[in-house]
């Protein structure tokens, strides 16, 4: 089903292969596009983003910026910012509270 496929980068304009292995891979995460640039020129990106806060600021995996919102903490008042929209129909905790809720699992 799957066969080894040459494509161009886009960064270097080499030659690479899109493997059957790696192709089964992006079936497997429902990546809906073959990979634009060769592994080192990824690489190469990656690296520059993770060192470079102006090529994309605080990322989650690799992925957008994390937009935080602010809410009121529901244990002990203070106002802190949270990585979710709080709906208010569920307590909020700050960092501090939230750690020191007991852990169920």
């Amino acid at each position: 089903m799957y066969v080894d496929e040459s494509l161009n980068c886009v960064d270097c304009g080499r030659e690479f292969v899109f493997s059957s292995g790696e192709q089964r891979v992006y079936e497997q995460k429902s990546f809906q596009n073959k990979p634009n640039r060769c592994p080192d020129c990824r690489q190469a990106r990656k690296a520059m983003r993770a060192t470079n806060p102006e090529a994309g600021g605080e990322r989650i995996g690799g992925g957008r910026p994390r937009e935080m919102f602010t809410a009121t903490c529901s244990q002990c008042g203070v106002v802190a910012e949270v990585p979710f929209n709080p709906r208010g129909d569920k307590p909020v905790y700050c960092r501090d509270c939230f750690q020191a809720r007991p852990s169920f699992g």
